[in-house]
């Protein structure tokens, strides 16, 4: 009888762990940072990922490294710049591409600003130096090629505006190799080199301002910024909320993990 027992008891056992084994317990679902508004997260609800919104992409990044994240969703210009060998992240690396994508620069809506943006876009193209500043910061394979004419400026326009109160105003965040800050603390990037060849085709001074890029459409709206340029992508709800320049990059949404 005993024997009997004993021998029960070691079938129900072998059952349990071979159930458990076999998917008896949930499996932990992932959790992925993203930066609140960007287009790293649009992608992950359309996914219906569970998402942890963060300030910025790099405090993404900053969630998966510590371990309070399982991935996170960031553009792979980023991902180029700020992880794999020799880079801040030797630890992580990306996966699957979400999306396929252009950035562009955002200004108010019916502002001449995109128009003169373009021209000058197409002008640096044609001449070399839009491919020498993105030489320098890694990104001349995802230039997009400009041809756009350029547009004389309305004379009660934003451009009008720029140039008589004297400074360019651009809203940026932390977001190698687009606009970043070097050692001295100076604003540097494709974007941010490619911000001062305007400013200075406007003949105006250039000031970066840091910004929640969940709200960077009312910081331009209440003229806080004049400018969004900070490698953001044009999605649908960009372009009905922004007047924007043509598409100068191209670029993807990516899954970054722990090697």
């Amino acid at each position: 009888m005993k024997s009997k027992i004993v021998k029960l008891i070691s079938a129900v056992c072998i059952c349990t762990m071979v159930l458990a084994g076999c998917g008896g317990s949930a499996q932990k679902e992932m959790v992925y940072a993203v930066e609140a508004g960007s287009a790293g997260e649009e992608a992950a609800k359309e996914k219906n990922f569970k998402i942890n919104s963060v300030g910025s992409q790099a405090d993404a990044l900053m969630e998966v490294a510590s371990g309070t994240s399982d991935a996170a969703i960031i553009d792979l210009l980023m991902a180029g710049a700020m992880i794999g060998e020799g880079t801040s992240y030797p630890g992580l690396k990306y996966t699957d591409k979400l999306t396929t994508e252009e950035y562009g620069v955002g200004c108010r809506k019916d502002s001449d600003l995109a128009a003169y943006i373009n021209g000058v876009f197409a002008e640096t193209y044609a001449d070399g130096t839009m491919k020498t500043i993105a030489t320098k910061y890694g990104v001349q394979e995802s230039l997009v090629e400009q041809n756009a004419e350029a547009a004389a400026p309305a004379a009660d326009g934003d451009v009008a505006y720029i140039q008589k109160k004297g400074t360019l105003i651009v809203g940026i965040t932390d977001f190698a190799p687009m606009d970043y800050e070097d050692e001295n603390g100076e604003w540097i990037g494709f974007d941010a080199d490619m911000a001062r060849v305007v400013a200075d085709k406007l003949g105006v001074k250039i000031q970066f301002v840091e910004i929640d890029w969940d709200n960077k459409i009312m910081e331009l709206n209440s003229k806080n910024i004049d400018v969004v340029w900070n490698g953001m992508t044009l999605t649908s709800e960009v372009k009905a909320a922004m007047e924007c320049s043509n598409p100068y990059c191209n670029n993807a949404q990516v899954v970054v993990v722990k090697k």
